[in-house]
């Protein structure tokens, strides 16, 4: 499965420009001088420069069409098993109450149907989307289109994905849907501190530069000193270069030197970190308004995304802090971290109902390639036995 579908026309940066005899040779690119900010700029270890001439070919072109089918049907079956153990505390909290439901149970009642409430309602699916789901099914119930167990499990899955997907027509739901001739494409990623905004923002950098993409990183957090630091060891392991400055300066500053550095050096994605607190909201807002003034002055429409950052593990309290940022950041989608790390991984269907935006991302482990599209009929299927 593709991490990042927006790709650009010029193959040169996808490698494919090299010639054949210097594989290891990169296409060079004029960058303006920036006076004002400090770049960290990682030196790629000699490992990871070293390049087999099969390697520049990022789509595949060594490959038969066959080899390609037979590559994605892999990944599609690996990245399946990863996300079905990725929410496999979840799957066993809600499977076991629903199994413990429907144990012994020959007809539908309307005591099994309180017990369903409360086992949605404990995997944290919510009290609101719990009703509503409870709703439809009591409907499909009094037509009689559902007259058994199974028929009933299988109102509830697919009750749980339309959910799912009908968050997906707010907000914005693919990176595709800005037009490719816009460039940087600016990601403002915001979130309170301790929920991995800075691990996310690493490995999305990682992971998107890794499909062929120039990617450059603003450390526009300038409220808190250990934000930038932590950004900067995983510039240098990720091997994207950062834009910072002292700590103090004002962050629209920090982003239009970063917008400048990215329109220079013909950069495709631009993420941006944001200052990570929530105890004096007016500040806060001023000052990601004027952000967002300052990326669409430089950069049509931008920042195209702004993504919300979510610790599943803290379920609707999470919830909470989602509502307050929705109020005063202009949220487009929501990244879900540490999902392998919660059995409240029902909180993605509560967030999908109750906001209204897509889930984009999700936190499946602590590799760099554990951050992961997103998909909502991979998750509902996982959440069943």
């Amino acid at each position: 499965m593709a991490f990042w579908r927006r790709k650009k026309d010029e193959f040169v940066s996808l490698g494919l420009g090299r010639a054949a005899d210097d594989p290891t040779a990169e296409p060079q690119v004029e960058v303006e001088t920036q006076p004002t900010p400090a770049m960290v700029a990682p030196v790629e270890s000699a490992e990871s420069s070293i390049r087999t001439p099969w390697q520049t070919s990022v789509l595949g072109l060594d490959l038969s069409i066959e080899q390609l089918q037979a590559q994605e049907a892999a990944l599609e079956r690996e990245f399946s098993a990863r996300f079905r153990r990725a929410v496999a505390s979840t799957r066993e909290s809600l499977s076991e109450k629903i199994d413990a439901v429907f144990a012994g149970a020959k007809q539908i009642d309307a005591t099994l149907l309180d017990e369903l409430e409360e086992a949605l309602i404990a995997a944290d699916i919510g009290v609101p989307t719990t009703l509503h789901i409870l709703e439809t099914v009591r409907r499909g119930i009094s037509r009689k289109e559902i007259d058994d167990i199974e028929k009933l499990k299988a109102a509830i899955k697919s009750e749980l994905l339309s959910i799912l997907l009908a968050s997906e027509q707010q907000g914005v739901a693919s990176e595709t849907s800005v037009p490719e001739n816009i460039a940087p494409y600016v990601m403002m990623i915001v979130g309170v501190n301790g929920v991995g905004k800075t691990t996310t923002i690493g490995k999305l950098a990682q992971r998107i530069k890794a499909e062929g993409n120039d990617v450059l990183i603003c450390a526009a957090d300038t409220f808190r000193a250990a934000a930038s630091d932590q950004l900067a060891i995983w510039a240098e392991r990720t091997g994207v270069p950062l834009i910072q400055q002292k700590q103090g300066t004002d962050p629209a500053a920090v982003l239009f030197d970063s917008m400048r550095a990215a329109k220079a050096r013909g950069s495709d994605v631009l993420i941006v970190d944001t200052a990570g607190r929530l105890h004096n909201k007016s500040n806060l807002m001023a000052e990601l308004e004027k952000m967002k003034r300052v990326a669409g002055r430089e950069v049509e429409g931008a920042p195209h995304e702004t993504l919300l950052v979510i610790d599943a593990v803290t379920g609707q309290n999470g919830l909470e802090q989602a509502r307050q940022f929705l109020k005063i950041a202009g949220v487009t989608g929501i990244v879900l971290t540490k999902l392998d790390g919660t059995a409240k991984g029902g909180i993605a269907v509560a967030i999908a109902k109750e906001l209204g935006l897509p889930i984009r991302y999700a936190g499946i482990g602590e590799k760099v390639d554990d951050l992961v599209v997103f998909d909502p009929e991979t998750y509902v299927n996982s959440l069943f036995n």
